[in-house]
Formats: structure tokens, C-alpha cells, sequence
């Protein structure tokens, strides 16, 4: 499977917020099966949007301050930010058209 999102870190999740596109975060870990099921649906998310949304993956035991600091404490969580501000939140594996609606939601009020 083609590599398509971004690995987003504690050093450069500020960075990316600066994005004047909506940023969908993917909070992860090795060990969490249901995440494990998530990342070909990110993979794909990212393709898909590809120029759009920035889309990355952001995992919490080598990265835990951005999950402090959002109150990430249930995994997978995605985060979606908008002109650097959280503007939608999903807890847990859901499915593609889920977040592609959260997704076009937030691109058709641009």
C-alpha cells in the first residue's frame, strides 16, 4: 500500500496547523487493533484528498504531548483542525464514508 499520509510528530504538529487546508490527525498505536483496522482507511483518505486535506498520522507513545494536550485518552481518535483550530472530533474505527462526510463538510464551508 502506497505510504499517503503525513507522520505527524510532536516537533511538527504546530507546523502543520498552519496549513490554510483542514487537517485530519490520526492518534494511533502499534498495539491497538481497531487503529491497525483505521490506517488503510487513512491511507486512502489521504489519496483521495490528496491536495485538499492534509492528512497524517500522529502515534501516541512516541508522540504523547499533542495527545495531552487535546485530551486524547481513547484510541483511534481523529482529530480534524481547521485555520488552526479543532473543529470536529471521532472516537474509535469507524467507516470511510464516515469521515469522508466529516470531511467534505468541512471543505464545502470554506
Amino acid at each position: 500500500m502506497a505510504r499517503n499520509a503525513i507522520e505527524i510528530t510532536d516537533a511538527n504538529f504546530e507546523q502543520l496547523l498552519q496549513s490554510d487546508k483542514p487537517v485530519l490527525i490520526d492518534f494511533w498505536a502499534e498495539w491497538c487493533g481497531p487503529c491497525r483496522l483505521l490506517t488503510p482507511v487513512v491511507e486512502e483518505l489521504a489519496g483521495d484528498y490528496a491536495g485538499r486535506v492534509l492528512v497524517g498520522k500522529l502515534d501516541i507513545e512516541t508522540n504523547p504531548q499533542v495527545a495531552a494536550k487535546f485530551g486524547v485518552r481513547s484510541i483511534p481518535t481523529l482529530l480534524v483542525f481547521k485555520n488552526g483550530q479543532l473543529v470536529d472530533k471521532q472516537v474509535g474505527a469507524v467507516p470511510k464514508h464516515v469521515l469522508s462526510y466529516k470531511l467534505e463538510a468541512h471543505l464545502a464551508a470554506s
